[in-house]
């Protein structure tokens, strides 16, 4: 017999307690961080959704393998249980592990790409935009356009724009494009996935014009359980074997192991390339660590190898999934648009629909994000026009093509019931969204800015 509730699949083994927190000290901090929620102490917040990057709760095996881990600096025994573990589900034969993703795609960037250079994607993330611009290179994004509006219903919202990405390269030349990325799933685009035939087209223009295939492999495991949900002759294939198949078709990938290597840290970088290979170990040295720890700990080492063959189980994936479109359900409900259909990690909110009156330049993401906070202590991230805005020669900016506020829910670490109180926060947010106000960013990096920007509330009459 099936029933309809999808139940966690674990029992909670230990319990860390959550303070409350008043409306009075709320606001206070809110003042104090320059109403930027990345700096508020993590003691100040009830239900934390900003990422679910290495905030999951570890398994008992997790933690078990952490005790019997091998410290050794050069040729640890965990080092290669964990190279094991990574050929064993991507197929790539070079494994380079990284303290996390944006220290990978650093290292990848560093040797591959230079000044002037053009890196396509479907959708690139914060530090991975950040780590090519910053070698003065140009992150751009080629999403399908069922990807940029975020009440439109497509199976894999994810996919690149392969005509785009063929315009990019004839348009660029083949020697300005070093290689092309594809994220899985896209997390900026809302947490969509990518098809497996979405790929192959890629690979098949890469293959035309000999251009490297990477993945930013993040997610890779719910991007596989999406294609064995919806993309035709997936339906009796497991996750590992569709997981196996994407890697084929690339010729290696990034990975921050603290979202799908249900670890609190770690990361890795992969490829088939051996020479390519060799560039990378040699930067990894310079500043990361010795090639078989990376940067990471023994221990680390063995929480992400046991996690990767976790994430990969057929009966957490469901529940994953289903239980953040539980969350986007409740958003709904409440007449909050959301991204549609839900992503895999998280329940991306439509801040530009949902508050009309605040404009792009007075980011209604990051106002909607800090209502949130004020209202039920529930934190979220901005991913919008103060994350992804672009600075114009007279000061003003062009606006992010989305205004989404990011609800990411961590693996294993929050009960039905607070997610439950998530919806109804969100919901009371909802009934006053004619109150909320625009902000004016008042102090900015000039990279990662969304990290350490201040803020203040603008008045009513500013709108």
């Amino acid at each position: 017999m099936s029933f309809r509730t999808v139940i966690e699949p674990f029992r909670i083994h230990s319990v860390q307690a959550i303070r409350e927190i008043t409306p009075q000290e709320r606001e206070a901090a809110l003042a104090r961080v320059g109403y930027n929620l990345f700096g508020l102490h993590a003691d100040e917040v009830l239900i934390d959704l900003l990422t679910d990057s290495g905030t999951g709760a570890m398994s008992s095996r997790q933690w078990a393998a952490m005790l019997d881990a091998d410290e050794s600096y050069a040729g640890s025994r965990s080092f290669y249980r964990f190279q094991e573990v990574v050929q064993d589900i991507t197929g790539l034969k070079e494994v380079i592990p990284t303290h996390q993703g944006r220290a990978a795609e650093r290292i990848l960037f560093s040797v591959m790409v230079k000044a002037g250079q053009v890196v396509p994607s479907n959708t690139h993330f914060d530090t991975t935009r950040a780590n090519i611009e910053h070698g003065d290179a140009e992150a751009r994004d080629l999403l399908i356009p069922e990807g940029r509006i975020p009440s439109q219903k497509h199976p894999f919202k994810g996919n690149m724009d392969v005509a785009a990405l063929e315009a990019t390269i004839e348009t660029a030349g083949r020697a300005h494009v070093p290689l092309v990325m594809v994220t899985v799933t896209n997390n900026s685009g809302g947490g969509q996935p990518v098809s497996l035939a979405n790929l192959r087209a890629v690979r098949a223009v890469c293959d035309r014009y000999g251009i490297p295939l990477f993945l930013d492999a993040c997610r890779f495991a719910e991007n596989a359980y999406f294609i064995k949900l919806r993309e035709e002759g997936y339906a009796d294939r497991t996750p590992k074997e569709i997981a196996r198949e994407m890697f084929s078709l690339a010729d290696g990938c990034t990975m921050s192991a603290k979202k799908d290597g249900m670890a609190n840290i770690g990361g890795f970088l992969a490829m088939n390339d051996p020479a390519l290979a060799r560039d990378c170990r040699n930067l990894l040295i310079l500043t990361e660590g010795f090639p078989t720890y990376g940067g990471m700990a023994g221990y680390d080492l063995e929480a992400v190898a046991t996690g990767l063959e976790e994430v990969l189980d057929e009966q957490y994936l469901r529940y994953r999934l289903r239980s953040t479109a539980y969350l986007a359900e409740k958003a709904e409900a409440a007449g909050v648009p959301t991204v549609q259909p839900p992503g895999g990690h998280a329940v991306y909110l439509d801040a530009k629909t949902l508050l009309p009156h605040i404009p792009p330049a007075q980011y209604p993401a990051q106002a909607l994000a800090i209502e949130l906070y004020r209202v039920g202590g529930v934190r979220g991230v901005e991913i919008g026009s103060v994350m992804f805005g672009k600075p114009n020669p007279d000061g003003s900016e062009v606006p992010a093509a989305m205004e989404l506020v990011r609800l990411a829910v961590p693996r294993r670490t929050y009960t039905q019931s607070h997610i439950d109180y998530v919806g109804e926060v969100i919901a009371e947010v909802a009934r006053r969204k004619e109150e909320i106000r625009g902000l004016k960013m008042v102090e900015q990096a000039p990279w990662l800015r969304h990290f350490t920007a201040r803020f203040r509330e603008l008045d009513a009459k500013s709108r």
